[in-house]
């Protein structure tokens, strides 16, 4: 009890230096300036219609030297094309695979200082990290201002068990609303035991004291790194996807001394390659820092820490749509998020050393540590499932060491810009939260790096985001009244696109129904329609896995329904991009090898595979029957001619090819193009275990059961039972 006690008055008296550290920054606020930046951003405007992914190639393709080249395409190369070109820099992006496709997409969708970083701080009096917190949380309020529609609010609760944390919990959390000052987004609360059960009716209610409640902020990751980069293409920056820089070009500077003046690069699309003339190149590329920096010279030491973060996706009914979840303190010291998105449910992260990779792959041991630490929070009634994984994935996080410090062994807590002797200008480490602070830090020192001319200051603190000047929370109303939307496809798009969501409607085609008039679905479970794909391609989606994974978010959410909805989305972006027959179907395997290898499809089925079958002798003779009753010709397997003449005798008639392949897909473990005895039993036996959530097969084989019991019992009815006579 003592040094909880202890512990307690610490802490108290960590928060009042780091009140009255903020409330000294706050009353510095440099206001004059902000204002003069306000109204130098009113001044600048969007200058152009979004050009095609031709043009930006043949505008690189020019030969004209630009003042910035940067490479990458995460949410920090973005922001840095942003800030550049706001600042009138005639500025290019490159990216070897699309936009996002990196960490930027795998994020924990959280928009946050970092309450784990403020108590460190308080603590440990570390000046150091409680900026970087207060940085954050400015940021945190620059993003939800501007991208509205594709950021929200968020509570989150952080349950506590132990009566003598509440005080503890709650000084800290205050301490989070205090350091946010003006820019905090609501304030947090107290919740007796009772309301934090009524708000967040999954959790774990035995010795529950109470919960506190704060805000951060959630976003579509991915959407808003692209939205970033389109809004960056429209002010006139030349971006483009797909192009890889193969070597970087040096002449000799004023001084003698080697510099950089280009790079050589390489459309992965069209395989042609050519060379770019730049000022300043930027290196912008995350977890692949070191392999640029080593491209302007071999001989040096690797700053890169890559980290991996596993997440998994669960359904929603495992937390309510409106709240979230932190456990401060798992079983390895860990921070896990139990989180509502997309009406799924994100729970995460992990934290391992790793391999630097362009397809990191989630691993069983941490999907299952994932799972273990959230069973801790929740009630009995909710039965923690392997089954229940519908997606899962590892994003590289690339923590580094400061090489502008002597010491470079221990790693850098926030980003760290670089420039080495021949003008190469290094952002890496930070946090998404914080992308455009790291862009106004890198712009700032390539101008002083390299002799760049701006035309004015950084004006990206508050500047409208691609969708967000248009949009109002009840936009998605006028989707539905003028143009006969399902309301759930226009809150999505809404969401999703913001202003330009009506620009997206107008390409979808007729229903051929009563209601909804427009929007063809491409899964029956999710709000996507194919006006999306065709949008997705003036987005500067090149391939399926740019479509399925980034302009849609299907693969994150479902990867199931992900593998499901691909054959109707490679049409459309085939009829789009002219693709050739054989084009497509490559297209659609190397999509299904993402899906199975980097979101989890992959492992889900291996672990199916390895569950031992443990039913009883009544139970497997239950499954035998059934079995036998689809097999009817007792071939000892089950052909797809099996499975649709089943589904027909229950009036399935109009089922289609593709879904009859998926359905014996999820089932044929050994890839043969039919379901043994064997394969369903193991199928039941994941079942039985949770570690499979359900079958579609397994539920034909139910029906069909019951089916031909009924026809079995009319057989028995004898003509005096129906009534007849003579």
């Amino acid at each position: 009890m003592a040094s909880r006690l202890r512990k307690f008055s610490v802490t108290a008296a960590g928060i009042a230096i780091g009140a009255a550290l903020s409330t000294y920054a706050l009353q510095h606020r440099d206001t004059p300036q902000y204002q003069v930046q306000m109204e130098e951003m009113q001044r600048v405007r969007r200058k152009r219609t979004l050009p095609p992914r031709s043009e930006q190639i043949k505008a690189l393709q020019s030969g004209e030297e630009y003042d910035v080249l940067i490479i990458g395409g995460g949410a920090t190369g973005a922001g840095c094309a942003l800030d550049s070109v706001t600042r009138g820099l005639k500025t290019a992006l490159v990216e070897a695979d699309d936009f996002a496709s990196g960490t930027s997409s795998r994020s924990t969708k959280l928009i946050h200082g970092g309450v784990r970083y403020l108590q460190k701080a308080i603590l440990g009096l570390d000046i150091e990290q409680y900026r970087m917190v207060k940085e954050a949380l400015h940021e945190r309020a620059s993003m939800l201002r501007s991208a509205p529609h594709l950021t929200r609010p968020l509570p989150i609760m952080l349950p506590v068990y132990t009566w003598w944390q509440i005080p503890y919990f709650w000084v800290g959390i205050k301490a989070y609303d205090f350091v946010a000052g003006d820019r905090n987004v609501k304030s947090s609360y107290y919740l007796s035991r009772t309301d934090a059960l009524e708000l967040f009716p999954m959790l774990r209610g035995d010795k529950l004291c109470g919960a506190i409640v704060y805000y951060d902020g959630q976003q579509d990751d991915a959407r808003m790194n692209l939205a970033i980069a389109l809004t960056a293409a429209r002010h006139g920056a030349s971006i483009t996807n797909h192009v890889e820089v193969l070597e970087l070009l040096k002449k000799k500077g004023d001084d003698g001394k080697d510099v950089l003046c280009g790079a050589k690069v390489r459309d992965n699309i069209s395989k042609k390659e050519w060379t770019i003339k730049a000022k300043c190149i930027i290196n912008a590329t995350g977890p692949f820092t070191d392999s640029i920096r080593k491209m302007d010279n071999p001989t040096v030491k690797e700053i890169c820490c890559p980290s991996s973060g596993v997440h998994i996706v669960l359904p929603g009914y495992y937390s309510p749509q409106q709240m979230g979840l932190l456990d401060p303190d798992t079983s390895d010291g860990r921070v896990i998020f139990f989180l509502p998105w997309l009406n799924g449910t994100i729970a995460g992260t992990t934290d391992s050393p790793c391999d630097v990779t362009r397809t990191p792959t989630p691993t069983e041991d941490e999907i299952q540590f994932i799972l273990s630490e959230i069973k801790n929070y929740l009630n009995k009634d909710v039965d923690v499932r392997r089954g229940d994984v519908l997606s899962a994935w590892s994003g590289i996080r690339p923590l580094v060491s400061d090489p502008n410090k002597e010491d470079t062994q221990s790693l850098a807590r926030n980003h760290i810009v670089h420039v080495s002797d021949s003008k190469l200008v290094t952002i890496a480490g930070g946090k998404w939260t914080t992308f455009r602070a790291m862009a106004e830090h890198t712009i700032d020192a390539a101008i002083k790096a390299c002799n760049l001319k701006p035309e004015r200051g950084c004006v990206t603190d508050g500047l409208w985001i691609e969708g967000a000047q248009g949009w109002t929370p009840t936009m998605y109303i006028r989707l539905v009244q003028d143009l006969g939307l399902e309301v759930e496809v226009a809150k999505h798009l809404a969401i999703s696109y913001g202003d330009r969501a009506f620009a997206v409607a107008k390409l979808a085609t007729l229903t051929g129904k009563r209601w909804p008039i427009i929007g063809k679905k491409l899964h029956p479970e999710f709000p996507y329609i194919d006006a999306e794909v065709r949008y997705g391609i003036r987005e500067y989606a090149c391939t399926c896995v740019d479509m399925i994974s980034r302009r849609l978010r299907l693969s994150f959410l479902n990867v199931q329904a992900a593998l499901e909805a691909l054959p109707m989305i490679a049409d459309i972006m085939a009829e789009e991009l002219k693709w050739s027959k054989d084009e497509k179907e490559r297209q659609i395997k190397s999509c299904e090898h993402f899906l199975q290898t980097q979101m989890g499809h992959q492992a889900n089925r291996t672990l199916k595979e390895k569950v031992p079958i443990n039913l009883s002798k009544p139970e497997v003779d239950m499954y035998v029957k059934r079995f036998e009753t689809i097999d009817k010709e007792k071939k000892g397997y089950v052909s797809i001619t099996d499975i649709k003449r089943a589904m027909k005798s229950f009036g399935d008639a109009e089922v289609s090819g593709e879904e009859l392949h998926d359905i014996l897909k999820e089932i044929d473990t050994n890839m043969n193009g039919q379901v043994e005895l064997e394969e369903y039993l193991q199928m039941m036996s994941a079942i039985k275990s949770g570690f499979v959530s359900h079958s579609r097969f397994a539920a034909v084989a139910e029906q069909e059961e019951i089916r031909k019991e009924q026809e079995r019992l009319k057989k028995q009815i004898t003509i005096e039972r129906s009534g007849g006579g003579l």
